[in-house]
């Protein structure tokens, strides 16, 4: 097949900056010729390229949109254009680097001290440590408020007990931005360091999806780690919500990135492939697929671009980035389905990307909240009606009244006291 040639229907080209374009292409042209060579042999083997983690630094990939601290300042959707190029390469590509922007640097920027900032951000942004995050548990994903972790202030350490589940980059992680319930029942986030005694990981086998990507179990067996290792500006579940926003923001963009990358392959294998005498592109039904993918490609483009001029301007919603994250997951998913249909018996082979892409949208479509958590997101925003109940995740997101939606309590001539 030749180099990806971008998937650009509307122009939207010309409604980028100078500055985002060139980001763009240096890390498209970076994932073309340094990772996607390499991705079926590690997709093959269930593991991650490690040794590509300095050079993700070098590019100024980690922290992107963070000021200061060796980051690179960037703007959103400058940030949205990396992680959807990343995703292009691989899922598990773009899941490193979004968590340790969004998930590991994110929090410590937001949440940290001075002097945690000062430790850890410079080195997080170079490459030269790792992060991970913990907040799913065995038992507890879409329900994070009923999290089993404790944290137990004892004389100068807090101690922490309990397990963490499907952790990306657990078990490679120099630092650990852990969540865990306080004695007073607040969710906390602390820094646990990789090789602190009580604090182990084990890498999680037999993945179908996410395979050139390292997903792993915390344990935390009376865990101490200084008083100092919490992350002091933050309480409740606000704390992690915020973090996974940043990370969901970044997959919005992934997911077009996947999905242009079925779509390219499996137009250039329509007009190469020949049945009946003619190129399988000439048949309507393979034409509809591929127009099909291509209008998703066209619609999510530009609502995360929208999204992420939003988000520059400080107006982003957590629910309007729910909306995007929940659409092109969806969509991409939907999409490699289509392309997959296109190759035939040829496009469940790793010699073509999108069964891999196909398998990996399974779990994008799973993490950082499900496709139905994130309808249910949106719904409560729109009607004003908690479909969680009591101590649902989203009781730590305001209510913000879509506009011309009344709730069932106001009357037509009485207008809702929320904000619109």
């Amino acid at each position: 097949m030749e180099k990806f040639r971008g998937v650009d229907y509307y122009g939207i080209e010309t409604l980028l900056a100078e500055d985002e374009r060139m980001i763009r292409d240096a890390v498209r042209d970076w994932v073309e010729a340094e990772f996607i060579p390499i991705v079926p042999e590690h997709h093959r083997a269930g593991t991650f390229p490690v040794a590509l983690i300095p050079k993700l630094g070098e590019l100024g990939v980690f922290g992107a949109t963070l000021k200061g601290y060796g980051c690179a300042g960037l703007s959103n959707v400058a940030y949205g254009l990396i992680m959807q190029e990343l995703e292009r390469g691989d899922s598990g590509l773009r899941s490193c680097a979004s968590v340790q922007s969004g998930l590991v640097m994110y929090p410590i920027y937001a949440y940290g001290s001075d002097a945690q900032k000062d430790r850890w951000l410079p080195v997080l942004a170079t490459g030269e440590t790792v992060g991970c995050f913990g907040l799913t548990e065995p038992d507890h994903g879409s329900d994070p408020g009923a999290m089993k972790t404790r944290a137990v202030k004892k004389g100068d350490a807090w101690v922490l007990n309990g397990t963490k589940l499907w952790i990306t980059n657990g078990s490679i992680a120099d630092v650990a931005v852990v969540w865990a319930k306080t004695e007073d029942g607040e969710i906390r986030g602390f820094l646990v360091e990789k090789g602190t005694p009580g604090f182990s990981t084990l890498d999680i086998h037999g993945k179908f999806s996410m395979r050139a990507s390292i997903t792993s179990e915390l344990a935390f067996q009376d865990c101490r780690i200084p008083l100092d290792n919490l992350l002091p500006n933050v309480k409740g579940l606000r704390g992690p919500l915020g973090c996974l926003s940043q990370a969901r923001y970044g997959i919005a963009w992934g997911a077009v990135g996947a999905l242009m990358a079925c779509y390219d392959w499996a137009l250039q294998y329509a007009q190469q492939r020949v049945q009946f005498g003619k190129p399988i592109g000439s048949f309507q039904l393979v034409q509809q697929k591929l127009v099909w993918m291509l209008n998703e490609i066209t619609k999510a483009q530009l609502l995360v671009l929208q999204l992420g001029r939003l988000k520059d301007a400080g107006q982003v919603r957590p629910q309007q980035v729910s909306l995007a994250k929940m659409n092109n997951v969806q969509v991409a998913l939907d999409g490699a389905r289509m392309a997959r249909d296109i190759l035939g018996a040829a496009g469940i082979v790793d010699e073509h990307p999108i069964i891999r892409h196909m398998l990996n949208l399974e779990t994008v479509n799973t993490y950082e909240g499900t496709h139905d958590i994130h309808i249910l997101i949106v719904g409560r925003d729109v009607t004003g009606l908690d479909a969680f109940g009591a101590g649902g995740p989203e009781m730590a997101l305001p209510i913000v009244q879509a506009r011309g939606a009344t709730p069932p309590s106001v009357s037509p001539g009485q207008r809702s006291s929320r904000p619109e």
